[in-house]
């Protein structure tokens, strides 16, 4: 995951400092291979806009801890829309 992404989810998630983002770029690339597997091209998640299903792929396997092990309604919602969605030519 770029900085700037990495930097923008932990503003999401209210996260400060340097000290998680290890566990972070983990977490990431596991949602990123999640929804890679589901059927999203990586066009789509190169666009700044799915950034937001990246911060909620990591809080959902952040709180894995917590003991319910599932991935939100949101997410999954969203990882749908997305496996739809396309790139035009010019990037938008």
């Amino acid at each position: 995951m770029d900085s700037a992404r990495l930097e923008t989810i932990k503003n999401m998630l209210g996260i400060s400092g340097s000290y998680h983002d290890n566990l972070l770029n983990a977490y990431g690339a596991e949602v990123e291979q999640y929804l890679i597997d589901a059927g999203v091209k990586k066009e789509v998640l190169a666009l700044p806009e799915v950034t937001g299903i990246y911060a909620r792929g990591i809080a959902d396997l952040w709180n894995y801890g917590a003991g319910d092990g599932k991935l939100s309604p949101y997410f999954l919602q969203r990882a749908i829309q997305l496996t739809l969605k396309e790139v035009a030519s010019d990037g938008i």
